[in-house]
């Protein structure tokens, strides 16, 4: 299971990004996931903005995990999910020199990391992530 977006109904109004700052009670300054502005681009004559939906990849081989000092960072083999182990993070922040997109980030409040696991504690109950839950237009989607 996946996060797909679908470009042309996002508005980037952010919604995504608030409900996952909510549901994983993320602190000011770090971002589970964000919408990055493109353009403005323009088409015909008309100035045209789009959105793009970004978080983890969940990578095959995640360098993320292979860094860890302490197998705080897990890929979870049923379904491919990358998580910290928030109990075993030392805080050392080596996921996130070893990340080449800088998804995984610190929680100034407890000096661990945190990154996007698609809110596994809900698509366990058959929820969807927060993000996708909360996305205004329907943008967002949970899905094979």
């Amino acid at each position: 299971m996946r996060i797909y977006q679908n470009h042309e109904r996002c508005i980037g109004c952010c919604a995504c990004e608030i409900h996952c700052k909510t549901e994983n009670d993320v602190p000011v300054g770090a971002r589970l996931s964000k919408i990055v502005p493109v353009g403005p681009i323009i088409t015909g004559s008309v100035p045209r903005m789009s959105f793009i939906f970004t978080t983890c990849f969940h990578c095959k081989e995640p360098w993320c995990v292979e860094v860890c000092p302490s197998g705080a960072m897990q890929k979870r083999q049923a379904d491919g999910i990358v998580y910290v182990d928030a109990e075993a993070c030392v805080g050392c922040m080596a996921c996130i020199d070893a990340c080449p997109w800088a998804i995984p980030q610190c929680n100034d409040d407890t000096g661990k990391v945190i990154k996007c696991d698609y809110c596994r504690d809900r698509t366990g109950s058959g929820l969807k992530p927060a993000c996708v839950t909360g996305c205004t237009t329907g943008a967002l989607h949970w899905g094979e």
